[in-house]
């Protein structure tokens, strides 16, 4: 299930939405001085590849330097969580940990496994560190799927889930949040 223009976010609740409370958080997406770690998944890697890509595009736009991004490959998906655990709790922890991949459903229950094990051991990873883990991970049920999604364009996944990481970062350093 994608976004409908009917389930959108409308930015008129910020404006009603202020008033009524103490803080109200709104997170950016500049990257610049911020730390992020991209992890790859080599399985279905062409379509990794190309998220990684998006991912890099938009990290560059939104002014991450260069020398602030670690990429590694891992195996598959399923091998994922254990290098974003060690990004996330590193003795120079990044600020943002962008896993990539692709996990496309084939003739067997593999899928099921690998998928989920993934979600939830990226979810967990981020719940334990406090270190904002994106999952950019494609779950999808055909391989034309998996290329809509990384598109060389603005609605490529990899683009989004770095964005998302910017801005979460940005969230966590804010208000009552902040350390």
């Amino acid at each position: 299930m994608t976004s409908s223009e009917d389930t959108q976010f409308d930015p008129a609740v910020d404006e009603t939405t202020r008033p009524r409370v103490g803080e109200y958080l709104i997170g950016s997406t500049s990257g610049r001085g911020v730390r992020v770690a991209l992890v790859c998944g080599r399985f279905n890697g062409a379509i990794t590849t190309r998220l990684l890509d998006g991912a890099l595009a938009a990290l560059h736009e939104a002014g991450v330097d260069r020398n602030d991004i670690s990429v590694a490959w891992v195996p598959g998906a399923f091998e994922i969580p254990l290098l974003a655990l060690a990004y996330a709790d590193a003795e120079r922890p990044y600020d943002a940990v962008i896993t990539l991949g692709a996990v496309i459903r084939g003739d067997t229950g593999h899928y099921e496994f690998v998928a989920g094990e993934c979600a939830r051991g990226v979810q967990d990873v981020q719940l334990s560190t406090r270190v904002p883990v994106v999952f950019g991970v494609l779950t999808t049920n055909t391989i034309d799927q998996a290329l809509e999604r990384s598109r060389d364009d603005a609605t490529n996944k990899g683009r989004e889930s770095a964005f998302t990481a910017l801005e979460m970062v940005s969230l966590l350093r804010q208000g009552s949040l902040a350390n």
